[in-house]
């Protein structure tokens, strides 16, 4: 693919050596709402149906499960680190076009930062203004994780400030459609108060019910994605003061280590452990998680483990079922807690779990911070 330059932008677009358009779509969701699963079932859907998909993923930092997640399930995987989609705008282009070059797909699912909002001003319009031709936009939808959203829709404490609950929120008015995920988990009781609760809070917006684990909902889901017409409009009237205060509300951590051992181990006590253990320690702390991540791969073989909330379970979300003498590990956490103290407590529950298994730990990397304040490459308000 050739490339030119957009004048007064500077801004590098592809150039199509054919008419041929992407369908991109982007599901958006607060930290642990389950986008990436979402984006793995969609994709299998669609290959199913004959299509060639790739992924782009996207973090504020290297080192990110999902994407090592992905790619062990065998997706074309593209990652944009080091800021989200809408401040490194470019580098999201640029990735686009190197899976458009090397599996040219039909559809790319695009997974945006956790606490991310404004994206249909600073991600949807600009590629509708200045992409049009490369690209066909689908609505934008944004998942809903029933823990937190109930709480902040209720205006109860949910373990974040009202700053962090203001992303969550905006994300919401922005949305297309919100689907409301884990519907296979919640009684019939509280799934109604939830869909009256969104819908009190965005009037006129639909709202899906789907399982991202067992499926349930993903023919209308993909039916709703498949519309055409007047969507990816809702450009928000946001305080960017309050929402960069909610964003560096969170302590962000990845590290990458590695593990092994004289007697095999089984993967996923280790990865399972260490989540547990993380779980205990910031609970103690008073500290809400709004998602914990493991991942453990060796030889084609690989195992994750998370946390969503602090109220809810440590769960091994896709087992490997391996005993491993080596193995490499990437945790991701993203909590309400200095960023500092969270390495604190990382750091000490891989030790404890590696003493109890008999594991030796060497850590290769690791990143903690606060995020920075959002500083988009381009947002537009005038809609196309």
């Amino acid at each position: 693919m050739s490339s030119e330059k957009l004048p007064g932008q500077g801004v590098t677009r592809p150039v199509a050596a054919t008419s041929r358009t992407i369908r991109f779509i982007m599901v958006g969701g607060f930290l642990g709402a389950g986008k990436t699963t979402t984006l793995a079932r969609l994709a299998r859907q669609y290959m199913a149906a004959g299509h060639t998909v790739g992924i782009v993923t996207n973090d504020q930092a290297t080192d990110l499960v999902d994407t090592n997640s992905l790619r062990s399930q065998g997706f074309d995987v593209g990652e944009v680190a080091g800021a989200c989609f809408c401040c490194h705008f470019n580098e999201l282009i640029a990735t686009l076009g190197q899976l458009d070059d090397s599996r040219a797909p039909s559809i790319v699912l695009a997974e945006p930062v956790g606490s991310c909002t404004d994206l249909v001003a600073t991600v949807v319009q600009p590629l509708k203004q200045l992409y049009s031709a490369r690209f066909s936009i689908a609505p934008y939808s944004v998942l809903l994780k029933p823990s937190h959203g109930l709480k902040v829709l209720r205006g109860e404490g949910s373990g974040f400030s009202p700053k962090a609950a203001y992303i969550l929120e905006k994300q919401l008015e922005e949305a297309d459609a919100v689907l409301i995920n884990r519907a296979d988990e919640l009684s019939g009781e509280q799934m109604q108060e939830l869909v009256s609760l969104v819908q009190k809070k965005v009037p006129g917006t639909p709202v899906l019910r789907v399982s991202a684990k067992t499926g349930e909902g993903f023919d209308g889901f993909c039916e709703f994605l498949e519309q055409e017409g007047i969507f990816g409009r809702k450009v928000l009237d946001i305080d960017y003061d309050i929402y960069a205060e909610g964003e560096a509300e969170l302590g962000w951590l990845n590290t990458s280590l590695t593990i092994r051992s004289d007697q095999p181990v089984a993967l996923d006590t280790f990865l399972l452990g260490v989540i547990e253990k993380l779980k205990r320690s910031l609970g103690e702390k008073g500290a809400e998680t709004a998602h914990l991540k493991a991942i453990g791969l060796w030889e084609g073989f690989f195992g994750v483990a998370n946390l969503t909330s602090s109220d809810g379970p440590a769960e091994l979300s896709l087992p490997s079922r391996c005993a491993v003498q080596e193995a490499e590990v990437v945790v991701n956490a993203r909590v309400a807690i200095d960023p500092e103290h969270l390495q604190e407590l990382v750091i000490s529950s891989l030790q404890a779990v590696a003493d109890e298994l008999g594991v030796q730990v060497t850590l290769r990397q690791t990143q903690s911070f606060r995020p920075g304040r959002p500083n988009p490459t381009h947002r537009l308000a005038t809609t196309v």
